[in-house]
């Protein structure tokens, strides 16, 4: 099934997307964005708003709580050369990014390195003023400064230091940075992406992109969806600069997926347990990613033993054949069994697995995304849950006046087989 999979055209899941039908800046108002819904092998228009109307009675929604970082920093030499670091994940805490962002100075970052050739081995520095934690008016002068420590094919490793030394690096980032917006909106941050940019429900910092399907929610929204019955949980992917990674190569055999780090409470995975019969609907691409994985490396676990070590789930490992795949509820009772064994509340991996079509689909019984770029393995992914109806999906949309990408409008996929089940 590897090769089968591995061979997969990329050229395949092309589209053609005028630049006009990206939209650059968000609606007014979250949840005034168009619903694209695929339910009973229909498609339809609504508003997202409405999204309660089409949600099986039972659902389940899985909320990313990831947070978007400031991490673009801007530096200028004496030279009057720009450079520009974009933090990618923290080398200091051994990668734990909660660990990373309340350390006090120095902290080393894996980072993209802009006008990379202009900065020899000087230090850069930049000066900042600093919020004070517990009064908004009030700001505290502070330097940051960057020193290349490591150059390498695909990042480079910086360690950042500042003054004062007993600032966190979180507030650091917060007074210097900027929010890395996507590439294709082709404009720089302003002020209003840093509410915008933002789920109301993001919690813990950690990504340079945020879980866009999620910028449709309002407080309200969620609210009123409760009432009716709606349950949801919550998950952590921090999302990589690699997800706007296209795949260049010709076949996806050839792409080397991107790896993200996970992190979900042991009353998600008890949840998740209780209610595999659920309709269970990750809330992004990011959430579904990490539904998934929780499968996979459920399986790995009873594969591979409970010891204690890194877990990492390869991009490959759902293809190996197999006599016969454990259920949903087993799965995920591997993962209780290993944070039950070495005494975890949360349970910490990371995946580089790539959803594409072929891949056994576990736990997600639907999804609640956006519109996705052309040749992008979140395409992959998303033909992986609703076959070759994305074509008639994207077409339709395009046809429709929908706006495209991370400020654009939304979808309700709910494949046949799973919305004959469902009530309304």
């Amino acid at each position: 099934m590897i090769k089968e999979v591995q061979n997969i055209c990329i050229e395949d899941y092309n589209y053609p997307l005028p630049d006009e039908r990206i939209a650059k800046y968000p609606l007014s108002e979250r949840d005034a964005s168009k619903l694209l819904v695929l339910k009973n092998n229909e498609i339809f228009s609504s508003h997202f708003k409405n999204i309660r109307e089409y949600l099986p009675k039972d659902s389940l929604l899985i909320f990313n709580e990831t947070k978007v970082v400031r991490a673009r920093l801007q530096f200028v030499k004496e030279s009057g050369a720009a450079i520009e670091i974009f933090c990618l994940e923290p080398i200091t805490g051994n990668g734990d990014y909660q660990l990373a962002f309340s350390s006090q100075s120095p902290s080393e970052w894996k980072c993209l390195v802009g006008n990379s050739r202009r900065w020899k081995n000087d230090r850069l520095a930049i000066d900042i003023n600093v919020r004070q934690k517990d009064n908004e008016t009030t700001r505290r002068q502070a330097t940051l400064f960057a020193e290349r420590v490591e150059k390498n094919d695909n990042y480079s490793t910086i360690r950042f230091s500042w003054e004062p030394a007993e600032l966190s690096f979180a507030e650091i980032l917060e007074a210097a940075g900027e929010i890395p917006l996507p590439p294709y909106l082709h404009r720089e941050a302003e002020e209003s992406d840093r509410e915008r940019y933002q789920t109301v429900f993001a919690k813990h910092e950690g990504s340079v992109a945020a879980p866009t399907a999620g910028l449709h929610f309002t407080n309200e929204l969620i609210n009123n969806l409760k009432g009716n019955g709606i349950s949801f949980e919550e998950v952590t992917l921090h999302v990589g600069a690699g997800t706007f990674r296209p795949v260049s190569s010709e076949t996806i055999g050839e792409h080397e997926m991107h790896s993200e780090t996970i992190a979900v409470r042991k009353s998600c995975i008890e949840s998740l347990i209780k209610n595999c019969d659920k309709t269970i609907i990750p809330v992004g691409t990011t959430s579904m990613r990490t539904l998934e994985s929780l499968y996979w490396i459920g399986l790995m676990l009873i594969e591979e033993g409970h010891e204690e070590r890194r877990l990492h789930l390869n991009q490959w490992f759902p293809y190996k054949e197999r006599e016969s795949l454990p259920s949903a509820k087993e799965s995920l009772s591997s993962i209780l069994s290993y944070m039950e064994e070495h005494q975890l509340d949360v349970f910490h991996a990371s995946t580089a697995l790539m959803i594409a079509p072929s891949c056994n689909i576990k736990i997600a019984k639907a999804l609640i995304t956006n519109f996705h770029q052309p040749k992008s393995t979140l395409l992959l992914l998303v033909s992986a849950l609703i076959g070759n109806k994305w074509k008639d999906v994207y077409q339709y949309a395009l046809d429709n006046n929908f706006r495209f990408l991370s400020y654009g409008d939304s979808c309700l996929f709910i494949p046949q087989q799973r919305a004959l089940q469902s009530q309304v």
